[in-house]
């Protein structure tokens, strides 16, 4: 499926005034001797052209990670004018996962059916960031409806966008469903993206894209014109390549608003999450490690205990900490989510400006049926289907109370309190797998609990411990609810203690990167 398109040559007419205005395959990238000639050119301004230009070489050409859906056409005068400002963020270029409202693009989910969802309106969370000085640098690609659709999806796959490529092999996965945001970051696309999460959808694309990601605790971030899943469980959070940047994001996007009451809670909570990580110690904090969570992959093991070794030099005191998952969260929290991705779901369609689009979750059932070689080519609508059919409130609310009783008080809380412990570590999740459209996704079993933060609705930080053959692999900080800025002192802490070296993407199969023939 072809990109939404905006002309790149308004966004850089400052500085290459002979582009043309015309589709972007068709456009000459300009060098970077031209681009560091532009006269005069102020240094946010010059970023975003520089992020531009790498945009053309790198995701709509060359190797094609496709993680960008579109670009602000403004985003070069926005840049310059919030570094004028002396704002916060001074001109950071942010790309915006595509279920996130902006109002000079559409939001589309990934999906034909929003294909002109022009709002005109951003999300809360986007207007918190513009008015801290961060620049909308377009939209990233996502796994369509936030990977809700289909229980044999491929995770980076919509059908707006295409499918999203690894930047550190780009025959494997992104993981979802903030696939194009992490592969954006990873590849150096912008200073930083917004994901957002219902569960593993920040944490896992940061782990095998080799950046570092936080799912806040829910609440925290508003979801207001936020293409929804769970009331329950979903936010935004900060997808970058250092925690002081993502807490810097953080700082931009939290805050209390309104229509969305989960914040009402968040602000005794809400402080400057930078303050105090660069001088963060490990030195006798008490850190949880969930071995029964390491998993049976011995690359992942090895750099899982490289990770614990490094932590109990810089002065942690590791507990080892005994969870076994209990058999019924699962299904506790999946009955959650198709009830409430259902009434979500109709109450987002339903506040469009535009009302001639999709009202309900059938409708969008019915589009996909009408369009099904776009659409479902590759997988179905299965947990869709499921979703329509979960109507009883009282099954709703049992399965409820039972995940977040699961999850929270019997899970992350009774852990902590135990062992007395900060915070628990394990494994994100695993190395890349290859992507298969044909088969979907071929997950790591056994390797990393961040199941249990995502039901909960408490912080989970992510932060790169090293690599498996070049595969990225992360390390899981997980804590009570609003703990958000005491885990990303403990991350920043970790990530200065850190003896590992981190891969570099290389844009490169696998298999010709490691020479398999």
């Amino acid at each position: 499926m072809k990109k939404t398109l905006f002309p790149f040559s308004a966004l850089l007419l400052a500085t290459v005034s002979a582009w043309p205005a015309q589709a972007q395959d068709a456009i000459t990238v300009p060098s970077a001797e031209e681009l560091d000639e532009a006269a005069n050119q102020p240094v946010a301004e010059r970023i975003v052209n520089e992020h531009v230009r790498r945009i053309l070489q790198l995701d709509d050409a060359g190797p094609r990670i496709n993680a960008v859906i579109a670009l602000n056409p403004n985003a070069a005068t926005e840049a310059r004018e919030a570094e004028a400002a002396g704002l916060p963020l001074a001109g950071r270029t942010v790309l915006v996962k595509d279920n996130i409202e902006t109002r000079e693009l559409p939001t589309t989910a990934g999906s034909l059916a929003l294909e002109d969802n022009f709002t005109g309106r951003d999300a809360p969370l986007v207007a918190n960031l513009r008015e801290a000085g961060g620049v909308v640098l377009g939209k990233a690609n996502l796994s369509e409806w936030a990977n809700i659709r289909d229980q044999n999806s491929t995770s980076g796959w919509s059908a707006i966008g295409g499918l999203t490529r690894n930047p550190h092999a780009i025959d494997r996965n992104t993981c979802g469903s903030s696939s194009g945001s992490a592969a954006a970051v990873a590849a150096d696309f912008a200073w930083a993206a917004i994901g957002t999460e219902t569960d593993g959808s920040i944490t896992c694309p940061a782990s095998v894209n080799g950046i570092v990601g936080f799912k806040p605790s829910v609440g925290l971030v508003s979801r207001t014109h936020v293409v929804p899943i769970s009331s329950s469980q979903d936010t935004a959070g900060p997808m970058t390549r250092s925690v002081s940047d993502a807490a810097m994001l953080l700082n931009a996007i939290a805050g209390v608003e309104e229509a969305d009451a989960a914040t009402t809670a968040a602000e005794p909570h809400l402080a400057d999450f930078t303050e105090g990580l660069e001088t963060a110690s490990l030195d006798g904090v008490r850190i949880g490690i969930m071995r029964n969570q390491i998993g049976n992959h011995d690359g992942v093991s090895s750099l899982f205990e490289q990770a614990v070794s490094d932590l109990r030099e810089a002065g942690a005191i590791l507990v080892d900490v005994d969870y076994q998952r209990h058999p019924d969260l699962g299904e506790a929290e999946f009955t959650t989510l198709l009830y409430e991705l259902r009434e979500e779901m109709a109450r987002y369609l339903q506040s469009l400006p535009d009302q001639n689009g999709p009202q309900t979750l059938s409708d969008l059932i019915a589009y996909n049926e009408a369009n099904a070689m776009a659409e479902m080519r590759w997988f179905g609508q299965d947990i869709f289907l499921m979703a329509q059919n979960a109507t009883s409130r009282e099954e709703y609310e049992n399965a409820r109370s039972t995940a977040l009783r699961l999850a929270g008080a019997e899970g992350i809380d009774r852990l902590l309190r135990e062992n007395s412990v900060d915070v628990l570590i394990a494994p994100t999740t695993g190395p890349a797998w290859t992507t298969d459209l044909v088969n979907g996704d071929n997950y790591s079993g056994g390797i990393g609990a961040g199941s249990l933060a995502a039901v909960a609705g408490y912080p989970h930080l992510t932060v790169p411990m090293g690599a498996v053959e070049g595969l990225p692999v992360g390390l899981s900080f997980m804590s009570r609810q609003w703990a958000d800025h005491e885990a990303l002192k403990i991350g920043a802490a970790y990530e200065r203690a850190r003896t590992v070296k981190l891969a570099e993407p290389s844009f490169d199969t696998f298999a010709r990167r490691v020479g398999v023939r």
